[in-house]
């Protein structure tokens, strides 16, 4: 992680960003405090903003809900949503107040809340819980903006919330029928282009809705769908670093060598579409019974070409001399791999290097499915009923449609040559010679430069298809009785419930593998990378060093269909698996309001009971596996809301929760991925990560229109749930000529205690009511600014990790809270008059830790370097309810960019490796986005 010193000098730039808004702020606000309030909202009504100000509406409208809310929270209003290029929910909520997002080929997909881990952040639809395909890591990126009407980002939790929520929860409103006054048509659609591959991008919604007045009641029906795909290329290059024990030599002393670098070209095709439909009955004004479905999909079509240069091929080879170097030689007696009399670690030559190629179609699948019925009763002058029964089915589909392997054979001269330079951290640049070899002493030499990589000899090695779903099924009973009183001095009401949730995932893999030239003979599958590839040259801008055919995707659905004549799928029962859980949960809450603000608080109190089962691939066991385990919590939390004045809040808040495990993580087996060469395993006895905290906000709402915000939090956190990282290094697990010795083995297991504490600020300007007052042209009044920023710093104790021989491979010591910045902060600016709407949003994260290392293997800690996107959007209102717009999406088109930091991690010497931010294990590039369509609103 950066240093204290380098994090204050990027704290110091964003507030000096934020700083620049408040002075402006606090210039407006004498003026504010001069002019009539005529055009300003009483407490409780919604602001109106006069003409055509989308930005300055849908800003008033989330003000108004963060200001009348019982507890801390940040809004994303319907008209935003939208606005900039926000395609799904993680985009649209990133724009907000100690939000930071997580990326995955350059798409906003986790976000989150105040520098906590992702998976403290919990989902819901209209105030339920929705479980994500993945578990508790929720995938935003599944879900499209054009559902919502509101996003309430609630970083305050209360005793209604599943204990669960940590950090907070996302709350997507979406939108009802009696929203309007009859009938109502909104619809969007437009198409554009990716920058990097001059690549498609199409995008549609369409809301219809109408409100009927009957004998019996008003009745709401909406139905609404969208859909959005991209398709778009990646840069890409990937380099495994390793500890090399034979390199024995003075000189390098972390020892730290390229294992293999690779490049991982993507073609992409991603999709989210979405069909809703609500109907709402309202009897009354205090009654109203509401029926929801909603499903939404995220897709994921990806072909992937990837070239593997095996640069430890022959490690084996090196002799452990401790002795100095006296000099290189052009023609060594080995492949000169970790030589350091020859290479360095980011410069050198390897004589006859393996090709590992891979040739991937995926076609991943996200669905959720969630269906409520939901009733809110006024039971006389002073009691209500709510009650609400949910099912929601999740799929998580992992298939691969296929995946060819073609490596080099065994002879070194039919292998490359590979001449690497890792210098600068943001290109892994190779050249590509054929390999001469020498006799009598055997030596090896660079032969003639190559330019086509798939000159070189690359058999078929074998064959592979995946048919992996995923689904998770989840049943959600919810009860709650309030009552109005005037005990405490105050209108008091109190709140008691129950809620019951059952969630089951279940996990079922079947393979098809051929891995002989008899069964490829016996399918009738050609063997020669020639036969399997496409005419077409690389349509990506990263200088790869070599030239490659992009590999086809119809044969590889021929190959498909040509290998289920040879074998059928068999089931992967080493993957298997059925988690359930339970929790059976009752809360008790009072909101006591007095002259001078209110109180909430009150006291949740859950049991949660886990089991799962699976089949055993544990040596010498055999048979199903299961393991169950129950817990019981108490969740207390109490909000104190001071009103300064009409216009100022001081808001107070004790919160306390519990993150468990996620639901793969609580199995009792092990998983292998051979395509990842990785082994993850599971652990039923692993205990919840329980936090406490603390919350101080200080909240201006200047009239009529304008905001400012300070803050501070701190948490609390006990038995801290991280994921351990080392090789695998066993045997165990080999099957099929398939050594997993070396795989990187994963597994949850809890750590010591930590904290995580931190600060807000955040400001809304709007130039148009002051123009007068200072004496400015009217035009000027369409200018305005938002403004955030959040510092955050996490600890946590990480046991000491000591290996089998007795020697301690990581001592203990405070990590970060993975996925936590330093420093996060959004800066926008945008001018809206005369129908015109302009708006540009910079957004910026500093680096975060990904994971921890628990052996040298992994060469260190992982982290994301910085990460921020510039955004610009226009729109023009033609006629009312018609408009144009155009959004252009990551304007700088910085790369992301994952390293390893073996700092932490202790050299062959004994003592800590040193630190050096060069060592790159993944970099990636999209290209800028453009689009552009219409919009209409009647």
């Amino acid at each position: 992680m950066k240093s204290h010193t380098f994090a204050s000098v990027r704290l110091l730039k964003a507030s000096m960003l934020v700083s620049a808004a408040i002075v402006a702020f606090s210039a407006q606000t004498v003026a504010a405090q001069e002019a009539p309030p005529a055009d300003a909202a009483d407490e409780g009504e919604a602001i109106v903003v006069t003409g055509s100000r989308p930005i300055a509406e849908s800003e008033a409208a989330a003000l108004q809900v963060q200001r009348n809310s019982d507890s801390l929270v940040t809004v994303v209003a319907s008209d935003s949503v939208g606005r900039l290029p926000d395609q799904n929910i993680a985009q649209a909520t990133g724009r907000l107040p100690g939000v930071a997002v997580e990326r995955d080929q350059g798409q906003a997909r986790y976000i989150s809340l105040r520098g906590a881990p992702n998976y403290w952040t919990t989902l819901s639809f209209d105030g339920i819980n929705v479980v994500s395909p993945e578990g508790r890591d929720v995938r935003f990126d599944s879900i499209p903006s054009a559902l919502a009407a509101q996003i309430i980002v609630s970083k305050a939790v209360t005793p209604d919330m599943p204990g669960e929520t940590i950090s907070g929860n996302v709350n997507i409103i979406t939108r009802s029928g009696l929203d309007y006054d009859g009938f109502h048509l909104s619809g969007k659609l437009g198409a554009g282009q990716t920058e990097l591959g001059k690549r498609g991008e199409y995008e549609g919604s369409l809301t219809l809705s109408n409100k009927f007045d009957t004998n019996i009641g008003e009745i709401g029906i909406l139905v609404s769908g969208s859909y959005y795909e991209r398709n778009m290329l990646t840069d890409n290059f990937e380099i495994d670093w390793e500890q090399v024990s034979n390199d024995r030599r003075p000189g390098f002393e972390s020892r730290f060598w390229a294992r293999e670098t690779e490049n991982k070209l993507y073609r992409l095709t991603r999709k989210n579409y979405s069909i809703s439909g609500r109907i709402d009955f309202r009897p009354d004004p205090g009654n109203v019974i509401s029926v929801r479905s909603l499903y939404t999909i995220f897709t994921d079509d990806e072909a992937r070409d990837n070239y593997i240069f095996d640069l430890d091929d022959r490690q084996g080879d090196l002799v452990a001399n401790t002795a100095a170097c006296t000099g290189g030689t052009t023609t060594p007696t080995t492949s000169a791999y970790a030589d350091a009399c020859i290479n360095s670690p980011f410069a050198g030559t390897v004589y006859g290097v393996d090709i590992n190629q891979r040739s991937t179609l995926r076609a991943f699948r996200q669905s959720v499915f969630t269906n409520t019925i939901e009733g809110k009763h006024e039971l006389g002058e002073n009691w209500g009923l709510k009650w609400v029964a949910n099912y929601t089915k999740s799929i998580d589909d992992r298939s691969v449609v296929g995946e060819t392997r073609w490596d080099s054979p065994s002879t070194r001269t039919l292998r490359p040559t590979v001449a690497y330079d890792f210098t600068n951290n943001n290109l892994a640049r190779v050249q590509l010679f054929t390999t001469n070899q020498l006799t009598l002493p055997t030596r090896f030499s660079a032969g003639t430069p190559v330019t086509a990589i798939d000159t070189f000899t690359k058999p078929l090695t074998s064959f592979r298809s995946l048919d992996a779903v995923d689904p998770t099924s989840a049943y959600t009973f919810k009860g709650e009785l309030s009552h109005d009183t005037n005990l405490f001095g105050g209108e008091t009401t109190f709140r008691a419930g129950f809620q019951y949730d059952q969630r089951t995932k279940i996990n079922r893999e079947r393979e098809l593998l051929l891995n002989s030239a008899a069964q490829f003979t016996a399918a009738g599958i050609g063997t020669t990378y020639d036969q399997f590839s496409l005419d077409i040259p690389f349509r990506g801008e990263i200088p790869l060093g070599y030239t490659f055919r992009y590999f086809d995707l119809d044969a590889m659905r021929d190959y498909l269909e040509r290998a289920k004549t040879v074998r059928g799928f068999t089931p992967v029962s080493g993957n298997h698996y059925n988690v359930r859980e339970r929790v059976l949960a009752g809360y008790i809450m009072a909101n006591s309001k007095f002259d001078w603000g209110n109180v909430v608080g009150g006291v949740r109190v859950e049991k949660v009971t886990n089991r799962g089962r699976s089949l055993a691939t544990i040596p010498g066991v055999v048979g199903e596996i299961e393991a169950s385990s129950s817990t019981t919590m108490a969740f207390p939390s109490l909000h104190m809301n001071f009103d300064v004045n009409d216009d100022e809040k001081l808001r107070i808040g004790f919160t306390s929760g519990a993150a468990r495990a996620d639901y793969d993580q609580l199995r009792p087996n092990v998983v292998v991925n051979d395509a990842n060469q990785s082994i993850s395993g599971g652990n039923p006895a692993v205990k919840p990560e329980r936090a406490y905290g603390v919350d101080a906000y200080y909240e201006y709402y200047v009239q009529p229109q304008g905001y400012f915000m300070l803050g501070a939090f701190y948490k609390r956190v006990e038995d801290v749930l991280y994921n351990s990282r080392r090789t695998f290094g066993s045997n165990a697990l080999d099957t099929n000529g398939i050594d997993r010795s070396g795989y990187a083995f994963s597994g949850i297991t809890n750590g010591g205690s930590g904290r995580i504490f931190g600060f807000e600020a955040a400001a809304q300007i709007q130039l148009e009511p002051y123009v007068a007052d200072l004496g400015l042209p009217d035009w000027m009044g369409g200018f305005g600014l938002t403004a955030n920023a959040t510092y955050n710093d996490s600890e946590v104790k990480k046991p000491a990790i000591v290996n089998a021989a007795g020697v301690i491979t990581s001592p203990e010591r405070r990590v970060p809270l993975p996925g936590t910045s330093q420093v996060v902060y959004n800066v926008g600016a945008y001018y809206e008059k005369y129908g015109l709407s302009l708006r540009l949003q910079y957004q910026n994260r500093t680096t975060w830790a990904d994971g921890f290392a628990d052996d040298l293997a992994d060469a260190g800690d992982t982290y994301w370097a910085d990460d921020d996107e510039l955004d610009f959007s226009a729109r023009y209102e033609i006629s009312k309810g018609f408009e144009v717009y155009f959004d252009a999406s990551n304007l700088l088109n910085n790369p992301g960019r994952r390293y390893s930091d073996p700092s932490n991690l202790l050299n062959a010497s004994g003592i800590p490796a040193v630190r050096n931010g060069q060592y790159t294990i993944e970099w990636e590039q999209f290209g800028r986005r453009y689009s552009g369509g219409i919009r209409v609103n009647f």
